[in-house]
């Protein structure tokens, strides 16, 4: 058996509702579809998509799209991560 990892995000409650009821009426999960973005991206080696919404300032590639509100709880999380 493949191993087993959790990780976890944190998302505005009424995004994660209106996605999660998005994929039940697609025939999935919310949980599937991440891991679904998972391998696509790694067969694109990139974003599966192209990103149309622009939402605040972080640093990286993908700044522009970052929630400038989480950024402190984020950057905490990878340090914390990194050194495990």
């Amino acid at each position: 058996m493949a191993k087993q990892a959790v990780y976890q995000v944190r998302m505005d409650e009424d995004i994660k509702n209106q996605v999660g009821q998005l994929y039940k009426n697609l025939g999935t999960s919310f949980a599937e579809a991440i891991r679904i973005f998972a391998v696509q991206s790694i067969r694109e080696q990139g974003l599966p998509f192209t990103p149309t919404e622009v939402r605040g300032k972080s640093f990286g590639a993908l700044s522009k799209f970052a929630n400038p509100a989480l950024l402190d709880q984020e950057v905490e999380t990878f340090q914390t991560e990194k050194k495990s």
